[in-house]
């Protein structure tokens, strides 16, 4: 089953939500906070996982760009090579026919030398495996061109439709994202956190000091601190999970790509008692990911309508860690 399809069902999410928000049939009493609170921790996580599977089907398509890219790069020096190619084989029949090409009998008959016909048939001889030779590489490279197109075509068909699906689940997913924004309202009278005015200061717990790349970081999630989770996005006006962590890296000259367990598969897997600021803490089977920043804390993009945070590295039961390569 495609990714595609794994995530068309996975939004059916909505009709979770939907179901909480219809009018309650005769005296049935409305959820408590608490039970809405609990509703909408389960539906964010799953909307989550939604959204993963968006951010790697995006990646793919990064990638599937990038590959048109190099193949049209490919494509005008291949076709300038068959055009030199037709010319050459053009110039030798010419100088072919010039230099003797008039058949064996001829030559035989206008030459007195038989040490001079030796070497006259060989020219021939080599002239005429020179020409099979730059007819036989004008094929391959006939061939050649004509399957980097044929590769070409299929890339950029693959892509039109994966762009067509995306923004078919996309609609979804912002339906579903706006039902899960009413069960907020209700629950705490505002649908979203209201983002911070400025960068929340960094706590005055001591954390360890980090340096070169990790420090960077770090540095880079202090900053994102109070910003809203917008998901699919990597900054710098607001990030999903994923998007946090890959924005931090960047920053410190290291590409993550945009996806929580392609991230796992990138990164060298350590034990809790490595953590050192920078790692990776991953959670919810790789539905989740945080960056460490030392003493124990991680700062994350946490879900729909709240804002980036720091939190405790046991904020969830982490599934695993990882350290930037």
């Amino acid at each position: 089953m495609s990714s595609l399809r794994i995530l068309s069902r996975s939004l059916l999410v909505g009709g979770l939500t939907a179901a909480l928000l219809a009018p309650g049939a005769g005296a049935r009493a409305e959820p408590t906070p608490a039970e809405l609170t609990r509703q909408i921790e389960q539906n964010s996580t799953k909307l989550e996982r939604v959204v993963e599977s968006w951010n790697r089907l995006n990646e793919g398509i990064k990638a599937n760009q990038a590959a048109v890219a190099k193949l049209t790069a490919r494509i005008g020096p291949l076709e300038q090579q068959v055009a030199q190619g037709r010319a050459d084989v053009g110039r030798y029949a010419v100088t072919a026919y010039k230099t003797g090409g008039l058949g064996t009998a001829e030559v035989l008959l206008q030459t007195a030398d038989r040490d001079e016909l030796l070497v006259r048939l060989s020219t021939l001889d080599q002239l005429a495996r020179d020409r099979d030779r730059q007819v036989a590489g004008l094929g391959a490279t006939q061939r050649q061109l004509l399957d980097q197109k044929t590769r070409l075509e299929a890339t950029l068909a693959r892509q039109a439709a994966q762009s067509r699906e995306l923004a078919t689940g996309r609609k979804k997913i912002e339906a579903d994202l706006s039902r899960l924004y009413e069960l907020r309202r209700r629950a705490y009278g505002s649908a979203t956190e209201k983002p911070a005015a400025k960068p929340v200061a960094a706590p005055k717990t001591k954390t360890p000091a980090a340096s070169g790349r990790a420090g960077t970081a770090v540095r880079y999630a202090y900053g994102a601190l109070g910003k809203p989770y917008r998901w699919g996005e990597d900054g710098p006006g607001g990030y999903d999970c994923s998007g946090l962590t890959s924005a931090a890296w960047r920053a410190a000259g290291k590409s993550l790509p945009h996806n929580t367990a392609m991230q796992w598969n990138v990164v060298a897997h350590i034990r809790r008692a490595e953590l050192r600021p920078g790692d990776l803490v991953f959670y919810r089977s790789l539905g989740h990911v945080a960056l460490y920043v030392g003493d124990g804390k991680v700062i994350h993009a946490p879900t729909f309508g709240r804002n980036v945070e720091i939190r405790d590295v046991d904020l969830m039961p982490p599934y695993g860690y990882g350290r930037v390569r």
